[in-house]
Protein backbone atom coordinates (compact mmCIF):
# COMPACT_ATOMS: atom_id res chain seq x y z
CA UNK A 1 0.00 0.00 0.00
CA UNK A 2 1.16 3.36 -0.62
CA UNK A 3 2.21 5.44 1.68
CA UNK A 4 0.56 9.22 1.85
CA UNK A 5 1.09 13.00 3.07
CA UNK A 6 -1.78 15.56 3.54
CA UNK A 7 -0.38 18.96 3.20
CA UNK A 8 -2.58 21.01 5.51
CA UNK A 9 -5.13 19.63 8.27
CA UNK A 10 -7.63 21.71 8.44
CA UNK A 11 -11.00 21.24 8.08
CA UNK A 12 -10.88 19.00 4.76
CA UNK A 13 -7.31 17.98 4.80
CA UNK A 14 -7.69 16.14 8.15
CA UNK A 15 -11.10 14.36 7.46
CA UNK A 16 -9.35 13.30 4.31
CA UNK A 17 -6.35 12.04 5.66
CA UNK A 18 -8.47 10.27 8.66
CA UNK A 19 -10.38 8.49 6.14
CA UNK A 20 -7.18 7.27 3.99
CA UNK A 21 -5.33 6.04 7.61
CA UNK A 22 -8.67 4.36 8.41
CA UNK A 23 -8.70 2.87 5.20
CA UNK A 24 -4.94 1.26 6.35
CA UNK A 25 -2.93 3.47 4.62
CA UNK A 26 0.31 5.20 6.11
CA UNK A 27 -0.69 8.94 6.40
CA UNK A 28 1.57 11.88 7.34
CA UNK A 29 -0.36 15.24 8.37
CA UNK A 30 1.78 18.42 7.81
CA UNK A 31 0.79 21.93 9.16
CA UNK A 32 2.23 24.83 10.86
CA UNK A 33 -1.01 24.93 13.45
CA UNK A 34 0.77 23.40 17.00
CA UNK A 35 -2.50 22.58 18.46
CA UNK A 36 -3.60 20.50 15.40
CA UNK A 37 -0.52 18.87 15.47
CA UNK A 38 -0.39 17.39 18.70
CA UNK A 39 -4.31 16.74 19.21
CA UNK A 40 -3.85 14.54 15.87
CA UNK A 41 -0.94 12.92 17.72
CA UNK A 42 -2.97 12.22 20.77
CA UNK A 43 -5.87 10.83 19.02
CA UNK A 44 -8.14 14.13 19.48
CA UNK A 45 -10.09 15.80 16.47
CA UNK A 46 -8.71 19.41 16.54
CA UNK A 47 -11.99 20.26 14.07
CA UNK A 48 -15.62 20.22 14.65
CA UNK A 49 -17.30 17.59 12.04
CA UNK A 50 -19.58 14.76 12.33
CA UNK A 51 -17.72 11.81 12.73
CA UNK A 52 -14.45 12.93 12.61
CA UNK A 53 -13.21 12.52 16.20
CA UNK A 54 -14.33 8.90 16.20
CA UNK A 55 -12.58 8.37 12.75
CA UNK A 56 -9.05 9.70 14.43
CA UNK A 57 -9.56 7.25 17.28
CA UNK A 58 -9.85 4.74 14.87
CA UNK A 59 -7.00 5.38 12.55
CA UNK A 60 -4.40 5.38 15.20
CA UNK A 61 -1.63 3.47 14.39
CA UNK A 62 -1.86 4.81 10.94
CA UNK A 63 -2.61 8.51 11.41
CA UNK A 64 0.07 10.71 12.55
CA UNK A 65 0.85 14.53 11.78
CA UNK A 66 4.36 16.93 12.00
CA UNK A 67 5.59 20.33 10.92
CA UNK A 68 8.55 18.41 9.06
CA UNK A 69 7.64 18.34 5.56
CA UNK A 70 10.99 17.06 4.66
CA UNK A 71 10.00 14.04 6.80
CA UNK A 72 6.85 13.84 5.61
CA UNK A 73 7.84 14.19 2.13
CA UNK A 74 10.59 11.29 2.47
CA UNK A 75 8.25 9.14 3.82
CA UNK A 76 5.64 8.94 1.04
CA UNK A 77 4.44 8.04 -2.23
CA UNK A 78 2.04 10.61 -2.35
CA UNK A 79 1.45 14.14 -1.44
CA UNK A 80 -2.18 15.42 -1.18
CA UNK A 81 -1.96 19.75 -1.00
CA UNK A 82 -4.99 20.88 0.75
CA UNK A 83 -4.56 24.15 1.65
CA UNK A 84 -6.96 27.51 1.76
CA UNK A 85 -7.14 29.65 -1.94
CA UNK A 86 -8.49 32.83 -0.34
CA UNK A 87 -10.30 35.10 -3.01
CA UNK A 88 -8.84 37.63 -4.27
CA UNK A 89 -10.93 41.32 -4.80
CA UNK A 90 -11.22 40.32 -8.53
CA UNK A 91 -12.76 36.83 -7.48
CA UNK A 92 -9.63 34.75 -8.80
CA UNK A 93 -7.88 32.52 -6.15
CA UNK A 94 -5.07 32.87 -4.79
CA UNK A 95 -2.43 30.56 -4.61
CA UNK A 96 0.07 31.66 -2.33
CA UNK A 97 -0.49 28.84 0.48
CA UNK A 98 -0.31 26.41 -2.45
CA UNK A 99 2.67 27.41 -3.66
CA UNK A 100 4.16 26.89 -0.49
CA UNK A 101 3.42 23.68 0.07
CA UNK A 102 4.32 23.14 -3.50
CA UNK A 103 7.89 24.55 -2.70
CA UNK A 104 8.23 22.64 0.33
CA UNK A 105 7.61 19.69 -1.71
CA UNK A 106 9.56 20.35 -4.32
CA UNK A 107 12.82 20.64 -1.89
CA UNK A 108 12.32 17.55 -0.61
CA UNK A 109 12.19 16.04 -4.04
CA UNK A 110 15.87 16.78 -4.78
CA UNK A 111 16.73 13.96 -2.72
CA UNK A 112 13.90 11.40 -3.90
CA UNK A 113 15.08 9.07 -6.67
CA UNK A 114 11.88 6.95 -7.22
CA UNK A 115 8.44 8.45 -8.52
CA UNK A 116 6.28 10.97 -6.43
CA UNK A 117 2.65 12.14 -6.82
CA UNK A 118 1.73 15.59 -6.02
CA UNK A 119 -1.99 16.00 -5.84
CA UNK A 120 -3.74 18.91 -5.62
CA UNK A 121 -6.83 19.22 -3.82
CA UNK A 122 -7.33 22.98 -3.17
CA UNK A 123 -9.80 24.42 -5.25
CA UNK A 124 -7.76 26.95 -8.25
CA UNK A 125 -9.00 28.56 -11.41
CA UNK A 126 -8.46 26.92 -14.74
CA UNK A 127 -4.09 26.96 -15.53
CA UNK A 128 -3.40 27.37 -11.94
CA UNK A 129 -2.01 23.59 -11.31
CA UNK A 130 0.26 23.82 -14.91
CA UNK A 131 0.77 27.39 -14.80
CA UNK A 132 1.96 27.72 -11.30
CA UNK A 133 2.34 24.40 -9.54
CA UNK A 134 4.35 22.45 -12.10
CA UNK A 135 7.09 24.82 -13.23
CA UNK A 136 7.20 25.46 -9.13
CA UNK A 137 7.87 21.73 -8.95
CA UNK A 138 10.31 21.48 -11.53
CA UNK A 139 12.80 24.71 -11.02
CA UNK A 140 13.10 23.78 -6.90
CA UNK A 141 13.39 20.14 -7.58
CA UNK A 142 15.33 19.74 -10.79
CA UNK A 143 13.18 17.28 -11.86
CA UNK A 144 10.50 16.86 -14.82
CA UNK A 145 7.33 16.10 -14.72
CA UNK A 146 5.47 12.78 -16.05
CA UNK A 147 9.36 11.41 -15.51
CA UNK A 148 10.48 12.00 -12.73
CA UNK A 149 7.51 12.56 -10.65
CA UNK A 150 3.73 13.10 -11.41
CA UNK A 151 1.18 15.81 -11.16
CA UNK A 152 -2.83 15.43 -10.50
CA UNK A 153 -5.41 17.76 -9.71
CA UNK A 154 -8.13 15.89 -7.37
CA UNK A 155 -10.74 18.62 -6.36
CA UNK A 156 -13.15 16.63 -3.30
CA UNK A 157 -16.92 17.11 -3.75
CA UNK A 158 -17.80 17.36 -0.35
CA UNK A 159 -19.18 19.45 2.10
CA UNK A 160 -18.79 20.60 5.63
CA UNK A 161 -20.98 18.46 8.06
CA UNK A 162 -20.77 15.59 5.90
CA UNK A 163 -17.05 15.24 4.56
CA UNK A 164 -16.32 11.92 5.47
CA UNK A 165 -18.97 9.95 4.13
CA UNK A 166 -18.91 12.76 0.85
CA UNK A 167 -15.13 11.23 0.55
CA UNK A 168 -15.69 7.83 1.15
CA UNK A 169 -19.08 7.75 -0.75
CA UNK A 170 -18.61 10.54 -3.49
CA UNK A 171 -20.96 10.67 -6.59
CA UNK A 172 -18.03 10.83 -8.72
CA UNK A 173 -14.07 11.36 -8.48
CA UNK A 174 -12.39 13.70 -10.91
CA UNK A 175 -8.72 13.19 -11.51
CA UNK A 176 -6.67 15.89 -14.01
CA UNK A 177 -3.66 14.23 -14.60
CA UNK A 178 0.16 15.03 -15.73
CA UNK A 179 0.66 11.29 -16.66
CA UNK A 180 -1.39 8.00 -16.87
CA UNK A 181 0.85 6.15 -14.75
CA UNK A 182 0.19 9.71 -12.13
CA UNK A 183 -3.61 9.19 -12.70
CA UNK A 184 -3.61 5.42 -12.38
CA UNK A 185 -2.14 5.33 -8.98
CA UNK A 186 -4.53 8.03 -7.43
CA UNK A 187 -7.74 6.15 -8.65
CA UNK A 188 -6.51 3.14 -7.12
CA UNK A 189 -6.24 4.86 -3.93
CA UNK A 190 -9.99 5.55 -4.48
CA UNK A 191 -10.86 2.78 -5.35
CA UNK A 192 -9.48 1.18 -2.25
CA UNK A 193 -10.85 4.22 -0.57
CA UNK A 194 -14.53 4.57 -1.32
CA UNK A 195 -17.65 2.28 -0.07
CA UNK A 196 -19.72 2.59 -3.29
CA UNK A 197 -17.62 2.24 -6.42
CA UNK A 198 -18.30 5.76 -8.09
CA UNK A 199 -17.30 6.27 -11.38
CA UNK A 200 -13.55 8.04 -12.01
CA UNK A 201 -13.19 10.25 -14.47
CA UNK A 202 -9.50 10.81 -16.03
CA UNK A 203 -9.29 14.31 -17.80
CA UNK A 204 -6.93 16.85 -18.51
CA UNK A 205 -5.90 18.96 -15.61
CA UNK A 206 -6.79 22.09 -17.17
CA UNK A 207 -10.47 20.43 -17.77
CA UNK A 208 -10.26 19.09 -13.96
CA UNK A 209 -9.68 22.42 -12.74
CA UNK A 210 -13.17 23.86 -15.02
CA UNK A 211 -15.00 21.10 -13.90
CA UNK A 212 -14.91 21.06 -10.40
CA UNK A 213 -15.94 25.26 -9.94
CA UNK A 214 -18.22 25.10 -12.96
CA UNK A 215 -20.22 22.15 -10.58
CA UNK A 216 -20.78 24.59 -7.47
CA UNK A 217 -21.80 27.50 -9.90
CA UNK A 218 -24.39 25.65 -11.20
CA UNK A 219 -25.54 24.65 -7.49
CA UNK A 220 -25.75 28.46 -6.52
CA UNK A 221 -28.12 28.85 -9.86
CA UNK A 222 -30.21 25.92 -8.39
CA UNK A 223 -30.12 27.01 -4.64
CA UNK A 224 -31.09 30.86 -6.27
CA UNK A 225 -33.58 29.86 -8.74
CA UNK A 226 -35.27 27.74 -5.90
CA UNK A 227 -35.48 30.43 -3.48
CA UNK A 228 -36.98 32.23 -6.20
CA UNK A 229 -39.82 29.68 -6.62
CA UNK A 230 -39.99 30.16 -2.46
CA UNK A 231 -40.87 33.40 -2.92
CA UNK A 232 -43.39 33.15 -6.27
CA UNK A 233 -44.88 30.70 -3.75
CA UNK A 234 -45.40 32.81 -0.97
CA UNK A 235 -47.73 35.45 -2.91
CA UNK A 236 -49.73 32.82 -4.05
CA UNK A 237 -52.81 31.19 -2.54
CA UNK A 238 -52.06 27.45 -1.37
CA UNK A 239 -48.57 28.49 -2.86
CA UNK A 240 -45.65 25.39 -1.50
CA UNK A 241 -42.21 25.33 -2.77
CA UNK A 242 -42.09 21.42 -1.32
CA UNK A 243 -44.35 20.36 -4.12
CA UNK A 244 -43.28 22.23 -7.00
CA UNK A 245 -39.39 21.52 -5.94
CA UNK A 246 -40.84 17.66 -5.35
CA UNK A 247 -42.23 17.69 -8.80
CA UNK A 248 -39.20 19.30 -10.46
CA UNK A 249 -37.05 16.44 -9.08
CA UNK A 250 -38.81 13.67 -10.30
CA UNK A 251 -36.90 15.26 -13.71
CA UNK A 252 -34.09 12.76 -13.90
CA UNK A 253 -32.31 15.85 -15.81
CA UNK A 254 -32.90 18.17 -12.59
CA UNK A 255 -32.95 16.22 -9.32
CA UNK A 256 -34.31 17.33 -6.06
CA UNK A 257 -31.26 18.40 -4.33
CA UNK A 258 -30.52 22.16 -3.36
CA UNK A 259 -34.29 22.50 -4.91
CA UNK A 260 -35.68 23.37 -0.95
CA UNK A 261 -35.79 27.10 -1.36
CA UNK A 262 -34.95 28.69 1.97
CA UNK A 263 -32.66 31.34 2.90
CA UNK A 264 -29.62 32.29 1.32
CA UNK A 265 -27.01 30.54 0.07
CA UNK A 266 -23.42 30.55 2.33
CA UNK A 267 -20.18 29.04 3.88
CA UNK A 268 -16.39 28.96 2.26
CA UNK A 269 -17.09 27.06 -1.03
CA UNK A 270 -20.40 28.58 -2.63
CA UNK A 271 -20.38 32.38 -2.56
CA UNK A 272 -16.65 32.46 -4.03
CA UNK A 273 -16.60 30.32 -6.21
CA UNK A 274 -19.28 31.38 -8.45
CA UNK A 275 -17.75 34.56 -8.23
CA UNK A 276 -14.00 32.62 -9.01
CA UNK A 277 -16.05 31.17 -12.39
CA UNK A 278 -17.16 35.09 -13.64
CA UNK A 279 -13.70 35.96 -13.04
CA UNK A 280 -12.45 33.50 -14.80
CA UNK A 281 -14.89 33.73 -17.42
CA UNK A 282 -13.85 37.57 -17.24
CA UNK A 283 -9.88 36.76 -18.25
CA UNK A 284 -11.01 34.11 -21.47
CA UNK A 285 -13.32 36.89 -22.98
CA UNK A 286 -16.57 35.48 -22.04
CA UNK A 287 -19.48 36.93 -19.89
CA UNK A 288 -21.10 34.53 -17.42
CA UNK A 289 -24.17 36.15 -16.91
CA UNK A 290 -26.02 33.98 -14.99
CA UNK A 291 -23.17 33.45 -12.41
CA UNK A 292 -23.64 37.55 -12.18
CA UNK A 293 -27.29 37.19 -11.29
CA UNK A 294 -27.39 34.58 -9.21
CA UNK A 295 -24.77 36.35 -7.11
CA UNK A 296 -26.89 39.54 -7.42
CA UNK A 297 -30.03 37.49 -6.05
CA UNK A 298 -28.43 35.62 -3.58
CA UNK A 299 -27.32 38.89 -2.07
CA UNK A 300 -30.73 40.24 -2.11
CA UNK A 301 -32.31 37.08 -0.06
CA UNK A 302 -31.04 38.98 3.48
CA UNK A 303 -32.79 41.87 3.15
CA UNK A 304 -36.02 40.04 1.46
CA UNK A 305 -35.88 38.02 4.77
CA UNK A 306 -35.66 41.45 6.99
CA UNK A 307 -38.25 42.99 4.86
CA UNK A 308 -40.65 40.15 5.70
CA UNK A 309 -39.88 40.83 9.38
CA UNK A 310 -40.07 44.42 9.65
CA UNK A 311 -43.51 44.14 7.94
CA UNK A 312 -44.27 41.39 10.31
CA UNK A 313 -43.92 43.87 13.49
CA UNK A 314 -44.07 47.17 12.17
CA UNK A 315 -40.70 48.11 12.17
CA UNK A 316 -38.10 46.30 13.86
CA UNK A 317 -36.31 49.32 16.30
CA UNK A 318 -36.26 48.08 19.95
CA UNK A 319 -38.90 44.98 19.18
CA UNK A 320 -37.14 41.40 20.66
CA UNK A 321 -35.89 39.16 17.86
CA UNK A 322 -34.56 35.48 18.67
CA UNK A 323 -32.72 33.78 16.15
CA UNK A 324 -32.93 29.73 15.93
CA UNK A 325 -29.20 28.56 13.96
CA UNK A 326 -26.45 31.09 12.63
CA UNK A 327 -24.26 28.41 11.08
CA UNK A 328 -24.75 28.86 7.14
CA UNK A 329 -25.71 24.77 7.28
CA UNK A 330 -26.26 22.27 9.93
CA UNK A 331 -23.99 19.85 11.08
CA UNK A 332 -20.64 22.17 11.36
CA UNK A 333 -19.86 25.23 13.58
CA UNK A 334 -18.63 27.53 10.21
CA UNK A 335 -20.52 30.90 9.97
CA UNK A 336 -18.44 32.19 6.84
CA UNK A 337 -21.04 34.38 4.64
CA UNK A 338 -23.91 32.76 6.73
CA UNK A 339 -27.45 34.20 5.58
CA UNK A 340 -28.43 33.89 9.93
CA UNK A 341 -25.46 35.75 10.73
CA UNK A 342 -26.23 38.88 8.20
CA UNK A 343 -29.59 38.57 8.93
CA UNK A 344 -28.58 39.25 12.66
CA UNK A 345 -26.41 41.89 11.51
CA UNK A 346 -29.14 43.77 9.70
CA UNK A 347 -31.39 43.53 12.51
CA UNK A 348 -29.04 45.00 14.88
CA UNK A 349 -28.32 47.68 12.69
CA UNK A 350 -31.62 48.38 12.41
CA UNK A 351 -32.39 48.67 15.90
CA UNK A 352 -33.32 45.51 16.77
CA UNK A 353 -32.71 43.24 20.22
CA UNK A 354 -31.59 40.24 19.11
CA UNK A 355 -30.83 36.62 20.59
CA UNK A 356 -28.99 33.75 19.06
CA UNK A 357 -28.92 30.56 20.01
CA UNK A 358 -26.38 27.87 18.12
CA UNK A 359 -25.79 24.06 19.03
CA UNK A 360 -22.41 24.72 17.26
CA UNK A 361 -21.35 28.23 15.85
CA UNK A 362 -21.81 29.82 18.97
CA UNK A 363 -17.86 30.90 19.11
CA UNK A 364 -17.13 31.92 15.37
CA UNK A 365 -20.54 33.98 15.52
CA UNK A 366 -19.31 36.01 18.20
CA UNK A 367 -16.26 36.85 16.22
CA UNK A 368 -18.60 37.57 13.36
CA UNK A 369 -20.45 39.48 15.50
CA UNK A 370 -19.57 41.20 18.27
CA UNK A 371 -20.96 42.56 21.54
CA UNK A 372 -23.57 43.62 19.97
CA UNK A 373 -25.80 40.51 20.42
CA UNK A 374 -27.10 38.33 23.12
CA UNK A 375 -25.99 35.26 23.13
CA UNK A 376 -27.70 32.77 24.66
CA UNK A 377 -26.80 29.32 26.09
CA UNK A 378 -30.18 27.38 25.41
CA UNK A 379 -33.27 27.13 23.03
CA UNK A 380 -35.26 28.50 25.93
CA UNK A 381 -32.89 30.81 26.87
CA UNK A 382 -33.14 32.40 23.51
CA UNK A 383 -36.39 32.51 23.32
CA UNK A 384 -37.64 34.27 26.27
CA UNK A 385 -39.73 37.55 25.62
CA UNK A 386 -38.89 37.58 22.30
CA UNK A 387 -41.41 38.95 19.84
CA UNK A 388 -40.90 37.10 16.92
CA UNK A 389 -38.60 34.06 16.38
CA UNK A 390 -36.74 33.09 13.16
CA UNK A 391 -35.91 29.26 12.74
CA UNK A 392 -33.09 30.07 10.92
CA UNK A 393 -30.82 26.60 10.38
CA UNK A 394 -32.39 23.39 10.37
CA UNK A 395 -30.51 21.64 12.99
CA UNK A 396 -32.02 18.51 14.45
CA UNK A 397 -32.05 19.81 17.61
CA UNK A 398 -34.66 22.66 16.37
CA UNK A 399 -36.50 19.83 14.64
CA UNK A 400 -37.90 18.47 17.88
CA UNK A 401 -39.25 21.75 18.84
CA UNK A 402 -42.93 22.00 20.09
CA UNK A 403 -45.52 24.91 20.14
CA UNK A 404 -45.25 25.38 23.86
CA UNK A 405 -41.45 26.03 23.44
CA UNK A 406 -42.31 29.07 21.68
CA UNK A 407 -45.31 30.13 23.53
CA UNK A 408 -44.19 29.85 26.97
CA UNK A 409 -41.14 31.67 26.68
CA UNK A 410 -41.62 34.14 23.93
CA UNK A 411 -43.70 37.74 24.68
CA UNK A 412 -45.42 37.53 21.38
CA UNK A 413 -45.62 33.98 19.82
CA UNK A 414 -44.45 34.94 16.47
CA UNK A 415 -42.68 32.10 14.01
CA UNK A 416 -40.59 32.58 11.21
CA UNK A 417 -39.71 28.92 9.76
CA UNK A 418 -37.11 29.62 7.35
CA UNK A 419 -36.75 25.30 6.17
CA UNK A 420 -40.44 24.36 6.87
CA UNK A 421 -39.51 22.32 9.96
CA UNK A 422 -42.72 22.47 11.44
CA UNK A 423 -46.02 21.55 10.45
CA UNK A 424 -48.14 24.59 9.87
CA UNK A 425 -51.91 23.37 11.08
CA UNK A 426 -50.35 22.12 14.12
CA UNK A 427 -47.95 25.37 15.28
CA UNK A 428 -51.22 27.65 13.50
CA UNK A 429 -53.09 26.85 16.20
CA UNK A 430 -50.84 28.02 19.22
CA UNK A 431 -48.84 30.90 17.48
CA UNK A 432 -48.27 32.92 14.25
CA UNK A 433 -46.62 30.93 12.21
CA UNK A 434 -44.87 32.37 8.98
CA UNK A 435 -42.89 29.87 6.73
CA UNK A 436 -40.41 30.85 3.52
CA UNK A 437 -42.11 29.25 0.96
CA UNK A 438 -45.93 28.83 1.62
CA UNK A 439 -48.59 31.23 0.44
CA UNK A 440 -52.04 31.86 2.04
CA UNK A 441 -54.31 29.17 2.24
CA UNK A 442 -56.78 28.60 0.15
Amino acid sequence: MASISVFGIGKLGLPLAASLANKGYQVIGVDLNQNVIQAVNEGRSPHYEPGLAELIKSARGHLSATEDYHYALQNSDISFIVVPTPSEPDGSFSTRYVEISAEQIATSLKDRHNFHVVVLTSTVLPGATEGVVKPLLEKISGRKCGEDFGLCYNPEFIALGSVIRDFTHPDVVLIGESDSKSGELLAEIYRNVCENEPPIVRTTIYNAELAKISLNALITMKITFANTIAEICERMPGGDVDTVSRMLGFDSRIGRKYLSGGLAYGGPCFPRDNKAFASFARRVGCQARLSLATDEVNQEQVERIVRLIEQELDGVKDKNIAILGLTYKPNTDVVEESAPVKIASSLKQKGARVSVYDPAGMGNAKLALGERIKYAGSVEECLTDAQLCILATPWEEFKKLKPEDFTTRMKKPVLLDCWRLYNRSEFSKKLEYMAIGLGPRC
